[in-house]
């Protein structure tokens, strides 16, 4: 029978310390989140992934690596990304002399499959097993945070578009993962620096920024939660929300995959209706309401992990005392999303057809 590793934690630099193998080697740790300050050039990412999977095979190794202004790693071979609004402005372009129509609709899909393969066969190249992409937010124009990382306001061409990102993913060998649910896109606070309250109905959610996620529901691997506050469904933030993960993701947009938390150490998910509370009461309420993983970001340079050994062992606790029950399903999720085959190497992926054509296409 599987366990469950729910806990997705960070390393501090360029290499494992002995500290970071013991985390990681903790059962309750399923999995890695990269940062820029993990990367120096892709030799040394390469070799990172390489001590990561050599302290447990099954772990996942995640990055956000989106485009544009969200992009880890950069230089060293690795191709800049164009933020998702480029595609979504392609896909409204005027079609070109003798064009069939739809046309430009039609390149901005390729050129997302493009893109989404580059970005998935470099990360596994270099040994990254998932990006947190795409953002299946709207732009509506308010929210900094989100802005040209969403591809466009419409829900039909954030899906269609997502959509064909994913498919290029797919032929890298790499899953997916929509975020933010149910929607970022219409508050214009920032969730990592405040409480984002959005009071719309359920009715306006569902038609508009949530709409993707009942499209894609046969298509997304993972889904994340916005650490955002929707009180006409409910009071606790959608990541602690068992009405928004388990009532509406899973029951009626009909979702099976994995379930993240966004990062915990966001301000956001550190106030629970109207209340503080640390790391790891926020993990079990994530946890608790139907969610299968949970980040714990940029801990490992604060006190020298002190946050990471505490969330580990509060939620040890936890499941001896039976307030919380390790779910085989969610394992079961978290290891579908550790790729299977094997990927081209650096070397090999340069000179690919598919890769080179791939490039071609970005805008």
């Amino acid at each position: 029978m599987l366990h469950h590793a729910p806990l997705i934690i960070d390393v501090a630099g360029h290499r494992l310390t002995h500290a970071d193998r013991q985390r990681l080697a903790h059962p309750l740790v399923g999995g890695v989140i990269l940062f820029g300050r993990n990367w120096k050039d892709r030799a040394q990412l390469t070799r990172l992934c390489a001590q990561i999977k050599a302290v447990r095979r099954d772990l996942l190794i995640a990055v956000d690596h989106e485009g544009g202004r969200v992009q880890r790693f950069r230089g060293d071979g690795f191709t800049h990304l164009p933020p998702m609004a480029a595609l979504g402005r392609l896909w409204h372009e005027t079609p070109r002399p003798g064009e069939v129509d739809g046309g430009p609709a039609l390149r901005a899909a390729n050129a997302a499959t493009a893109a989404g393969y580059v970005l998935g066969a470099e990360l596994r190249a270099c040994g990254v097993d998932l990006s947190f992409t795409p953002v299946l937010d709207l732009d509506y124009g308010e929210s900094a945070v989100i802005g040209d990382r969403a591809f466009a306001r419409d829900p039909r061409v954030v899906t269609m578009l997502a959509q064909a990102l994913m498919h290029g993913l797919r032929n890298s060998g790499m899953g997916n993962c929509g975020k933010h649910f149910p929607g970022h896109g219409f508050v214009r606070a920032d969730s990592h620096l405040a409480v984002p309250v959005d009071r719309r109905s359920l009715r306006a959610i569902l038609a508009e920024d949530a709409a993707p996620y009942g499209w894609l529901s046969a298509s997304l691997d993972a889904v994340m939660p916005a650490h955002v506050i929707y009180p006409q469904v409910d009071a606790r933030p959608a990541g602690f929300s068992a009405r928004w993960l388990q009532d509406i993701l899973r029951g009626r947009l009909g979702f099976t995959g994995a379930i993240f938390s966004d990062d915990l150490s966001m301000a956001a998910a550190r106030v629970i209706e109207g209340r503080e509370v640390g790391f790891a009461e926020a993990a079990l309420a994530a946890l608790g309401a139907g969610g299968d993983l949970v980040l714990l970001c940029n801990q490992s340079v604060v006190d020298e992990g002190a946050p990471i050994d505490e969330a580990i062992e509060a939620l040890a606790r936890a499941q001896i005392e039976g307030r919380w029950v390790p779910n085989p399903a969610s394992e079961e999720r978290r290891r579908a999303l550790v790729p299977q085959g094997r990927s081209l190497d650096w070397a090999a992926l340069m000179v690919s057809e598919r890769y080179m054509h791939a490039l071609e296409q970005l805008p």
